[in-house]
């Protein structure tokens, strides 16, 4: 006999079958939604700088100021005639103030006692900086300005630094050779396990580095920047999610 009992335990029971259905449903579509794949892209390029920064600085001691500033004013003018001999631009070169600092020292007696400073004369400085597109002719200038010091010069010739003008655009170029090996990477990835690749979820960039080519630098985390080598390697990674379908 059909009670209201029996229709009550029968819409308890459609209800927990539709409701089994309904989040089995649900379970199925979030899995299907949230079922993705992290890959990381590689962007890598070989370049030259263009641009080449070397530095030089001269000296003279002496007790007199004044006699130690005319002799450096007079090597300013032989570095400044010698750089332009060989080959270097007059508004390529930037002559530095001269920089001058007092020489002191301090004196101890017989027994060890603090008795005061004495003073040692002046020592002064001056650097020039040539920065140029040159970079053949500004490496044979900076190895062989030493030649100055024949000429009574004291002279202290630094390691030209190489810079490059268009790192925009090579960071372009590599965000989409990254991007391009990161989809690469997942459609193989999907493709063995028997998948496709959907629409993109995410993307970051990752680190651009600067190192010198073939130079076995180590990558840092924060980033890398060579610049005493003039041949380099740029790269930048791209971590992206891709939908499997």
């Amino acid at each position: 006999m059909f009670t209201s009992k029996n229709f009550i335990a029968i819409i308890i029971g459609l209800s927990l079958i539709f409701s089994v259905a309904i989040i089995s449903g649900a379970y199925k579509y979030k899995f299907k939604v949230s079922e993705s794949i992290a890959v990381t892209g590689l962007g890598e390029k070989d370049f030259e700088s263009d641009m080449i920064s070397w530095r030089a600085t001269y000296s003279r001691n002496s007790f007199d100021l004044k006699s130690a500033y005319a002799a450096l004013k007079a090597d300013e003018t032989v570095v400044k005639n010698y750089l332009i001999a060989k080959g270097l631009k007059e508004e390529n070169l930037l002559f530095s103030a001269v920089n001058v600092q007092r020489l002191e020292e301090d004196k101890y007696d017989s027994n060890g006692k603090y008795v005061g400073r004495t003073f040692n004369g002046y020592a002064l400085s001056q650097t020039v900086s040539v920065d140029s597109k040159e970079l053949d002719l500004v490496e044979a200038v900076s190895r062989k300005v030493t030649d100055l010091i024949e000429k009574g010069i004291e002279l202290n010739s630094g390691l030209p630094s190489y810079y490059y003008s268009k790192l925009s655009e090579l960071k372009i170029d590599l965000l989409a050779k990254a991007s391009a090996d990161a989809k690469l990477r997942a459609e193989t990835m999907a493709k063995s396990a028997g998948g496709g690749l959907g629409s993109l979820k995410r993307a970051n960039m990752g680190v651009f580095q600067i190192v010198g080519k073939n130079q076995n630098e180590s990558y840092e985390y924060g980033g890398s920047f060579n610049t005493s080598s003039r041949l380099k390697t740029a790269s930048i990674t791209v971590k992206a999610d891709y939908i499997i379908n």
